[in-house]
């Protein structure tokens, strides 16, 4: 089998020739820049002052070139936007060194200007006479959220600033979607993801709850205020997932008429609905205040397209897992082995038949980062006999590779797949 194929194959329920692997495909399946780089570099791909292309400008997430795809033979290649979540264009690359001394390059309109503590700040649009939407700490790996919310007067809540940046998909997208799709299509044999979905099915994610798009953000832009509101403003909450859906159903038509089946996974919902001993609200107001909803965009994509649809949640879902199987989900990620009832013998047995796991393939929380090499290597065996068993399944860490993994365990990691789908790669 080609990529492709083994991708078809694994999501479809069928046992592929080996067990398919993914990193980078999505935002949530990536590898941040400073264990990127020493990767690259550990494996000869690299020289130690080569930079590492920054993909996703919040996270921090490095870009899988061919030479890495190729060399540990990696099954995923994503159909990215032009525009990243502050609302400017990824291009005109410029250099930037990180805190921990990691080459970079980062888009013209990225800040690279500390201020006198030494933090970087970004702003709406590369705008910098705007407020700033994040801050990265000094000598820190991510960006936080800078709260512009503003005091909530029940009586003046408006759908429509809640959905201020959730526009339909311009000419110029459709057109840059349908060459790209075109291209890696014709030119690849790898599966192609869609990892940021469209504008209006992604509801209630906390990527887009701040607003870092927009200079001046209405409605309710505070995180705790947001899951607040989904016990004390049900009404408005639904009507804004609603109004949402319509608009992403309508991106989802565009969408295909751009790029057609040429894209095997689309991303539907990167919202996180569990914590880590259980859901974040009570599963009623998943059922309520959601999962109508998620049923009717993934009933479209299925009556009209051969696309498969992942939902991204992190933390224990296991209580919510059979109504994402209803509400027409194929693909569960990140698959959080770590957290309450989310054991991977458990998740296979009860729920493999009826959705893929896409992830679940190594405890990112405390073996990845604190285990030894041995450790790390007999966890992503085990996780791979169990999850991969008649297909359903697709290797990928849980969530991201963070920052700060030892280079042994990374090696060890890759080194493990590789055993067992049967490939030997020099330098693991």
């Amino acid at each position: 089998m080609n990529s492709r194929e083994r991708i078809i194959s694994a999501i479809n329920h069928r046992e592929p020739d080996r067990t398919p692997l993914d990193l980078g495909g999505f935002d949530f399946t990536g590898i941040h820049v400073s264990s990127l780089h020493i990767l690259e570099v550990a494996l000869g791909l690299k020289k130690p002052n080569e930079p590492v292309k920054v993909v996703d400008l919040v996270q921090m997430l490095g870009e899988i070139d061919e030479k890495l795809r190729e060399t540990l033979e990696i099954d995923t290649i994503p159909l990215r936007g032009q525009k990243n979540y502050f609302g400017f264009k990824n291009e005109n690359w410029k250099p930037w060194t990180f805190f921990d001394g990691t080459p970079l390059l980062v888009p013209e309109k990225f800040n690279t200007i500390p201020d006198k503590e030494g933090n970087i700040y970004q702003y709406p649009q590369g705008d910098t006479s705007a407020l700033p939407c994040v801050k990265m700490p000094k000598d820190g790996f991510y960006f936080d959220d800078v709260d512009r919310s503003k005091p909530i007067d029940e009586e003046s809540l408006n759908v429509e600033d809640q959905l201020e940046e959730c526009k339909l998909l311009t000419d110029e997208e459709l057109s840059y979607y349908e060459k790209e799709s075109k291209r890696l299509f014709e030119e690849t044999n790898y599966a192609i993801t869609f990892p940021s979905g469209v504008s209006g099915t992604n509801l209630g994610d906390s990527f887009w709850i701040p607003g870092w798009s927009l200079k001046n953000p209405r409605g309710i832009r505070n995180q705790e205020e947001w899951y607040i509101s989904l016990i004390t403003r049900k009404d408005f909450i639904r009507d804004v997932n609603a109004k949402m859906t319509e608009i992403g159903i309508e991106n989802l038509k565009l969408l295909h008429q751009a790029v057609g089946e040429r894209i095997q996974v689309i991303m539907i919902s990167s919202t996180d609905f569990g914590a880590q001993n259980g859901l974040l609200y009570p599963k009623e107001s998943y059922q309520e205040l959601f999962k109508p909803f998620h049923k009717r965009i993934n009933d479209w994509v299925h009556r009209n397209t051969t696309w498969k649809t992942l939902i991204h949640s992190c933390g224990s879902d296991y209580d919510i897992i059979p109504d994402f199987i209803e509400a027409g989900f194929d693909i569960l990620n990140p698959v959080q082995i770590s957290a309450a009832k989310m054991e991977p013998e458990r998740l296979k047995k009860e729920f493999g038949d009826h959705i893929v796991f896409w992830g679940g393939g190594i405890n990112t929380q405390t073996t990845f980062p604190f285990g030894t090499p041995q450790e790390v290597e007999e966890e992503v065996k085990k996780n791979i006999s169990i999850f991969g068993e008649g297909g359903g399944f697709v290797y990928a860490t849980v969530h991201d590779i963070q920052a700060r993994i030892p280079l042994e365990n990374l090696l060890a990691l890759f080194r493990a797949v590789n055993d067992v789908r049967g490939i030997k790669v020099q330098g693991l």
